[in-house]
């Protein structure tokens, strides 16, 4: 099975400072059809404006992976965490059994970003924070892991969860095999460009929840980048 979750079919809030869209329920978009997708609670395509950002705020027993598309975002946390992220780079957060942070684009242009949550393996895991670039060049016509919370996943930014998250840059005209193991599911976002995902066209920041479906075949038509999360369930 594979459901189309089109851009323009995504909840979308405008706070000035932030334009976001949300994939699934969140804050006062909600939708009971719409309340994750395997462990995946959360993914939401945020725009973040310059010199603002999420002030010092808690969280607790939730994966949560930023993904950067364009700019940089800058992050504090009550750990003494601190780190810039910038475009081409992921960080995670585990809140575990409780962390406050905050995420500020202290950049001159608007920073774009995926922040995708998903449910840990189970409560009360200790707080951490972590970030790690992804040279694009690495991910170019090939699905790289970036965070992963899978045995042999190691070059991968760690999460609390059985899940990863996966990411490639295709050029115009190539193609990526992509599968998911008896009983996950999957969830695709195209961060740009346009692709076919099996007989679906994808346009940019289109999703698309996957289920019971083992190879599937990305083909670009146009240099694009894509982001896949996999769960069990």
């Amino acid at each position: 099975m594979i459901e189309s979750r089109p851009f323009a079919s995504l909840g979308h809030a405008d706070h000035g400072w932030l334009k976001a869209a949300h994939h699934f329920s969140f804050a006062e978009y909600r939708d009971p059809s719409r309340m994750g997708w395997g462990a995946l609670r959360v993914w939401n395509d945020d725009e973040i404006a310059p010199d603002t950002g999420f002030p010092a705020h808690p969280h607790r027993d939730m994966e949560i992976i930023t993904y950067v598309r364009t700019g940089a975002i800058s992050h504090k946390d009550s750990l003494g965490n601190e780190g810039r992220t910038e475009a081409g780079q992921v960080q995670v957060m585990s809140a575990g059994t409780g962390i406050v942070h905050s995420e500020v684009n202290l950049e001159p242009v608007t920073t774009t970003l995926f922040q995708i949550w998903i449910l840990p393996d189970r409560r009360g895991h200790a707080p951490s924070w972590g970030t790690r670039p992804f040279p694009v060049e690495a991910r170019d016509n090939r699905l790289v892991t970036l965070a992963s919370g899978v045995e042999g996943d190691e070059d991968a930014l760690t999460i609390n969860a059985t899940a990863r998250v996966k990411a490639a840059t295709l050029r115009a005209g190539s193609a990526v095999q992509w599968e998911l193991e008896p009983g996950w599911s999957g969830y695709v976002v195209l961060a740009s460009g346009a692709a076919r995902l099996g007989d679906l066209i994808l346009h940019p920041r289109d999703g698309a929840a996957i289920r019971d479906e083992r190879a599937l075949t990305i083909h670009a038509t146009q240099d694009s980048e894509i982001v896949i999360v996999e769960t069990i369930g």
